[in-house]
C-alpha cells in the first residue's frame, strides 16, 4: 500500500511540474530554420530580449523543415519557417497561414506579400564561394569558368531537393545559361553535372564549410554562407558574370500553429527597421526595406550583373526541374 501511495505522490509531483513548466512558458515560439547557427542566436535573443517572448530554434534545412511541417499538418509542432526561398517555399504554400506583417509599406515592390502568405523578409544573391589557398592560378569569373577539367571533383554542390539555396542556384544557371531570357539552360547544367563525380552533398552548409575547411575548392551557396566566412583570409565570393538572381527569403507562419499570435509578433519584428538594419550590416542578410541603406559590408547590387526571373515559374517548376537535375547527375555519374 505505501509503495502505491509513494507511486501516485510521484505521479501527481511529475503532473504539477509539467502544469507549471506550461504556466511559466505558454507561449514559447517554435521555429524551424536553414539559417546560420550565429544568425540564429544572436537575432533570437535580441528577439527575446526586446518582447519578452521565448524562443525555440530547430535548425534544418528548407527541404527537411518543409517534410516535418507537412507530416506535422495534423498537429503542428511549430510555429514559423524561418527562411526558405519563395521559389522553394511557394509550392507548399497550402501549409502556411495567411499574414501581411505590419512593415508592408516599407518594403521595396518586388518584395512584397502578394501571395498573402509569404512574407520576405530579406533577399539573397545566388553565389560561387572560392578557397583562395587551393584555387590555384585558376580563374573564376563566372558559371562558364566552373567547367574547367581542372576542377572536375573539387566543387561541391547541395542537393537542390534539400536545399533552397541549391535549388536557387539551379534557377539562376537555367536563366544565366539559357537563351532569350527563358530558363532552359539544361545544357550548362548537364555539363557542370559532369563536375560532380561524387554526387551532391545533403545539406548547405556542407557547402560553405567544406569550402572554407579546404575540404572543396569551389562550392556554389549563397552570399551569407560564404560572406561570413571572409574574414578567415582564404575564401573569396564571386557574383557570376553571366547574371545572378537575388530572390526573395521567407519567414511563414504555419498553418494552425499554436502560437499564432506571437509568430505575428516575430514576423512584424523581424521586418521592422531596427531589426532589418542589425540584420543587414551584421549578419550578410540583404535588407527588403527602402529606408535601410546598404552597407559596406557586401557588395553593391549596383555593381552585379542581376537577372531577375517570374518567381511562379520556378516554384511551379520546382518538381519537375529538380528531377531532371537528378536524371542528369545520374546519367553524368556513368
Amino acid at each position: 500500500m505505501k509503495k502505491i501511495v509513494a507511486v501516485l505522490m510521484c505521479m501527481m509531483l511529475a503532473c504539477m511540474c509539467v502544469s507549471l513548466a506550461a504556466a511559466e512558458d505558454p507561449g514559447k515560439l517554435v521555429l524551424y530554420s536553414p539559417l546560420t547557427t550565429s544568425m540564429i542566436e544572436n537575432m533570437l535573443a535580441m528577439f527575446e530580449q526586446e518582447t519578452g517572448i521565448k524562443t525555440e530554434c530547430l535548425a534544418m534545412g528548407t527541404g527537411d523543415a518543409l517534410k516535418r511541417i507537412m507530416s506535422e499538418a495534423e498537429n503542428p509542432q511549430c510555429d514559423i519557417l524561418w527562411s526558405g526561398t519563395i521559389g522553394t517555399v511557394g509550392s507548399s504554400g497550402k501549409y502556411f497561414e495567411d499574414y501581411t506583417c505590419a512593415n508592408e509599406d516599407a518594403f521595396y515592390d518586388q518584395y512584397k506579400n502578394v501571395e498573402g502568405n509569404l512574407t520576405r523578409f530579406d533577399c539573397v544573391p545566388s553565389v560561387i564561394m572560392i578557397n583562395t589557398d587551393l584555387i590555384g592560378d585558376i580563374e573564376i569569373n563566372g558559371y562558364e569558368d566552373l567547367l574547367n577539367p581542372a576542377l572536375k571533383g573539387k566543387i561541391v554542390f547541395a542537393n537542390p531537393q534539400a536545399s533552397s539555396s541549391s535549388f536557387e542556384h539551379l534557377v539562376n544557371m537555367l536563366y544565366a545559361m539559357g537563351t532569350d531570357g527563358q530558363p532552359n539552360g539544361w545544357d550548362y547544367v548537364a555539363q557542370f553535372c559532369k563536375q560532380l563525380p561524387n554526387g551532391c552533398v545533403n545539406s548547405s552548409s556542407a557547402v560553405y564549410k567544406g569550402v572554407a575547411d579546404g575540404e572543396y575548392t569551389v562550392g556554389l551557396t549563397f552570399e551569407q554562407g560564404a560572406a561570413t566566412y571572409i574574414s578567415q583570409g582564404n575564401v573569396k565570393v564571386v557574383y557570376m558574370k553571366e547574371g545572378v538572381i537575388i530572390r526573395g527569403d521567407g519567414v511563414y507562419i504555419v498553418k494552425g500553429c499554436p502560437n499564432q499570435e506571437n509568430a505575428r509578433k516575430f514576423i512584424d519584428w523581424l521586418t521592422g527597421y531596427d531589426a532589418q538594419t542589425y540584420m543587414n550590416s551584421t549578419q550578410f542578410r540583404r535588407t527588403i526595406r527602402k529606408d535601410v541603406p546598404e552597407t559596406d559590408a557586401m557588395t553593391s547590387m549596383s555593381s552585379m550583373n542581376v537577372i531577375v526571373d517570374d518567381e511562379s515559374i520556378a516554384s511551379a517548376n520546382k518538381a519537375e526541374w529538380i528531377a531532371k537535375f537528378q536524371d542528369l547527375l545520374i546519367d553524368a555519374a556513368e
